[in-house]
């Protein structure tokens, strides 16, 4: 089943909604009338979003192209996106509207600018260290290439 196309952003949309799943259980259940607890576990949840795509960016980053994984991760992103605004509110006790639609869109801003720093900082740091796939590649070919020329032996000049 891993070896299947959808698996990895499955994988990741599932993930990023386990993230917000105990984020919301933790505050109904540890802190349900606390309105800067509820402040502080949705904060924390978006900081945790934005390393784990970071994290999955930066090792996604060493092994494949850019143009390969990233479609992966929008789709993975945007499904956690999904399940988070559409579903979450219904383990928190609510529904997705029920405080209205600015609070709803203002949601989806918040986890869309989390996924687009978490994965820019990711992809930069592997860049930065010269671990990712371009940086690699290059690196091999110079590194190939240095090599043909010092085995080739030096042109003669032929004197008349």
């Amino acid at each position: 089943m891993r070896q299947q196309r959808w698996f990895p952003m499955a994988a990741l949309a599932a993930g990023l909604f386990a993230i917000n799943i105990v984020a919301r259980l933790i505050v109904r259940f540890g802190f349900p009338d606390d309105d800067t607890a509820q402040n502080r576990a949705s904060i924390v949840m978006f900081a945790v979003l934005g390393l784990v795509l970071a994290a999955w960016a930066f090792r996604q980053a060493q092994a494949r192209r850019f143009t390969e994984w990233l479609p992966e991760l929008v789709l993975g992103a945007l499904g956690g996106m999904l399940l988070t605004v559409l579903i979450g509110p219904f383990i928190s006790g609510g529904t997705p509207f029920e405080d209205g639609a600015g609070a709803f869109f203002s949601q989806i801003w918040l986890y869309a600018g989390c996924s687009i720093l978490g994965t820019a900082l990711g992809y930069w740091i592997a860049v930065l260290l010269g671990r990712d796939y371009r940086s690699r590649s290059l690196k091999a070919y110079e590194q190939a290439h240095a090599a043909k020329a010092r085995a080739a032996k030096p042109r003669r000049v032929v004197r008349r």
